[in-house]
């Protein structure tokens, strides 16, 4: 009778997974096909016991594995060697089509945004600012930190806190850039003011270079933290803010910019609910949904279970410093969610879904009904939009929640 060699599926070795050859791997395949003979009984061929085989071949892989070589043999008689068809690998990992909650712990007032292949997302960190990146939103929770800023002087490298980056044109020639605004201080208030910083090219990831420290006040007296920026439609750039005074303690201030890193003219507070007695305006944020911007605001404290999210609501084209073009959104957008575990909600960004047709949400939330800040996560969820034309945020998701990945995530 002819040779028959050896085969993987002989000893339950998973055929599917052979694929490129490669020279590591060939002591064990030509150990584990050899034809071993017996003339002892009527010429018949005979195979070592399966479990035996078993053995020797997962211990010569492992020596393998480690580049030693292998050999056995064949003692019993001629053998044969099959050609090298390839290795024993691991099947593709399959598409993510879910993520849970958090993605970050210790992830107070998160930016998120996706760009080129990547999610990226930072956090307040109170000493620089750093920035970790995946390319599926799942794996933002196992990502690394990476450190993009830090600043050595001391009136500014204290409480840095909130985080932004906007990729922005500043027409000067020099193209896109990312632009990086944050909160700093010289460490006891009232020092607390913005700063921006600018990259080296189009890497959200830098290098940095210190740009300004941006003038929210006249004097340059008045508390600045939270700040964000928005290039409307026509090119204008507006910057928005948490400042003081107010009457709630602090509270929402818009301006005009010139260029990324210059306000404008005169600041404008503007009035925004609290929807109860609450003190605390801040965290704006803008997010426009066709011809209309909502500016998004957290209220109550920070540290506190009932910090929630609602909005003012006005049309892109309007003048943005003028309050009158401003009108409170009724209720509120995002709250705490006792059946879900979750509260403390809110200091939200905006970003889009990789293939652009989605709005999501990043916030933080908080694990108890504590007053502290010390449990504040990252979370993200979709923004379904209704037929009017306004948002829904929905009820924050607990933790147990599969949440479907981002349209477009490859």
């Amino acid at each position: 009778m002819g040779r028959e060699a050896w085969h993987f599926q002989e000893f339950g070795w998973p055929t599917q997974f052979i694929s490129k050859p490669t020279p590591l791997f060939i002591p064990i395949y030509f150990v584990l096909t050899i034809d071993l003979y017996c003339p002892a009984h009527n010429e018949a061929r005979h195979y070592r016991s399966k479990e035996a085989m078993k053995f020797s071949s997962v211990f010569l892989a492992l020596l393998a594995m480690v580049g030693v070589a292998c050999a056995v043999p064949a003692r019993h008689g001629p053998f044969l060697v099959e050609p090298l068809q390839g290795v024993v690998g691991l099947a593709p990992t399959p598409m993510k089509s879910t993520f849970q909650n958090p993605l970050k712990q210790d992830g107070a007032d998160p930016c998120m945004f996706f760009y080129n292949g990547y999610y990226y997302l930072s956090t307040t960190t109170a000493s620089d600012v750093k920035l970790r990146r995946a390319q599926h939103i799942g794996d933002l929770k196992s990502a690394t930190d990476v450190q993009v800023w830090k600043d050595d002087d001391p009136s500014r490298n204290r409480d840095i806190w909130a985080p932004e980056f906007h990729l922005l044109d500043a027409k000067d020639g020099s193209g896109p850039r990312w632009y990086l605004y944050y909160t700093a201080s010289a460490g006891p208030e009232p020092s607390h003011r913005m700063y921006v910083a600018q990259s080296a090219t189009a890497d959200p990831m830098g290098p940095y270079t210190f740009k300004a420290k941006l003038r929210t006040d006249a004097d340059d007296t008045q508390y600045a933290i939270d700040g964000t920026v928005l290039q409307k439609p026509n090119g204008e750039l507006v910057f928005a803010w948490c400042g003081r005074p107010s009457p709630h303690g602090q509270g929402i201030y818009i301006a005009k910019m010139s260029n990324p890193w210059t306000i404008q003219g005169d600041r404008m507070p503007l009035e925004a609910s609290g929807f109860g007695d609450v003190p605390v305006r801040e965290g704006p944020e803008f997010l426009v949904h066709g011809d209309t911007a909502y500016l998004v605001y957290s209220m109550c404290g920070a540290s506190t279970p009932d910090y929630r999210l609602s909005a003012l609501v006005a049309n892109v084209n309007a003048d943005f410093t003028d309050p009158k073009s401003w009108q409170q959104y009724p209720k509120l957008l995002l709250a705490r969610a006792d059946q879900n575990g979750v509260w403390g909600v809110g200091h939200n960004y905006f970003f889009k879904s990789p293939d652009g047709t989605e709005d999501w949400i990043a916030y933080h939330g908080k694990t108890s009904t504590r007053d502290t800040y010390g449990d504040r996560t990252t979370r993200a969820q979709p923004i379904r939009w209704r037929a009017d034309g306004t948002p829904d945020f929905g009820v924050p998701v607990s933790y147990d929640d599969m949440v479907p990945v981002p349209s477009g995530e490859k």
